[in-house]
């Protein structure tokens, strides 16, 4: 019999079964992705459909088509604000500690030197190749994606949303 508390355990086992590298590390929101956006999508095109199909109801249907748009943009663009901005505060703060652990001293320096894609796909390195990265990504200004692709040991990052 299947015990419920152990239930995200095991789905997180499943999920962390695989290994992380650049071509899988991106992560998708089913609900989000693969129901709600398509069927607001689904909506918009039904909409713009009828807008031309239904002259009797065309101001209604121009109507639904705009607020269809509006649900949308407002659910893409809530969701990404507000989760990549803390993301973008945590990945921060996490290359400044790694830094610190590594070098032994504060890194404001550095990173002022560094794009976000930079500082980003740099946690993706083990800590040997996170130093040889650094100094390239400063030295020849790497972008974010290059320095992804450059990783020889990928260091996975199963706690990302």
């Amino acid at each position: 019999m299947l015990n419920i508390s152990n239930f995200g355990k095991i789905i997180a086992t499943i999920h962390r079964m695989s290994e992380q590298n650049y071509k899988n590390h991106r992560k998708f929101y089913p609900p989000h992705h693969f129901i709600y956006l398509p069927l607001l999508i689904a909506l918009e095109i039904y909409g713009i459909y009828k807008i031309g199909n239904d002259p009797e109801h065309q101001l209604t249907w121009i109507l639904f088509s705009i607020v269809i748009f509006l649900l949308f943009y407002l659910a893409f663009m809530t969701r990404q604000h507000y989760a990549l901005g803390l993301q973008n505060r945590m990945v921060m703060l996490e290359f400044k500690q790694r830094y610190f652990e590594i070098f032994g001293q504060r890194s404001d320096e550095i990173a002022d030197q560094l794009r976000f894609d930079q500082i980003a796909a740099l946690r993706f390195a083990y800590d040997d190749e996170f130093r040889e990265l650094l100094n390239k990504a400063i030295k020849e200004n790497l972008s974010g994606d290059e320095i992804k692709r450059s990783i020889k040991i990928w260091k996975a990052d199963n706690q990302r949303v």
